[in-house]
């Protein structure tokens, strides 16, 4: 049986700030086992989205995305993800909307509540360390994490979520 809550991270420990969301990762990871709430979620790290990612989204609750973007809101955005539209992507790599769009193409159902964390970066080139202010900003968002995984109810995390970026790039 799958966890009730999908944490999904996207990013590249060696591109910089775009190591930000698998370095959140670890420390949810952490915090998780310590708090004995393991059970009650799911992470899954990942370098990009891709189409076959829609099938862990199956049997969840609810499912977060998290990410780092270079035209985010400091220190990070946090918002309800929606489906696209009926159309069906072909790409290897996928937006978190994209992703919640391909699920009802498999599955016939809408998919679970999703949404976005997005933690600002600002350079992601190959090779370079994460910056001074993304370590800032990580330390913000695990801060923020905590609080938001104090609940496991869509309309709690719905009340935390603000209006959605335009787009996560990076």
């Amino acid at each position: 049986m799958a966890a009730p809550v999908l944490i999904f991270v996207v990013g590249n420990e060696s591109r910089g700030d775009d190591a930000l969301a698998p370095l959140l990762l670890r420390r949810l990871e952490a915090w998780l086992q310590k708090e004995g709430r393991g059970a009650d979620f799911e992470l899954i790290e990942d370098f990009q989205l891709q189409i076959e990612h829609a099938m862990d989204l199956a049997g969840r609750q609810m499912v977060l995305f998290i990410d780092a973007g270079m035209d985010t809101p400091s220190p990070y955005a946090f918002y309800r993800a929606q489906p696209r539209g009926a159309s069906t992507p072909f790409s290897h790599a996928l937006t978190p909307e994209a992703v919640l769009t391909v699920y009802p193409q498999i599955y016939r159902e809408a998919p679970p509540p999703a949404f976005i964390l997005c933690i600002r970066g600002e350079q992601f080139e190959l090779g370079t360390a994460l910056s001074p202010a993304a370590a800032s900003r990580l330390d913000s968002a695990m801060d923020f994490m905590r609080q938001l995984l104090q609940e496991t109810e869509a309309a709690a995390w719905e009340r935390q979520a603000q209006q959605p970026v335009t787009q996560i790039i990076h």
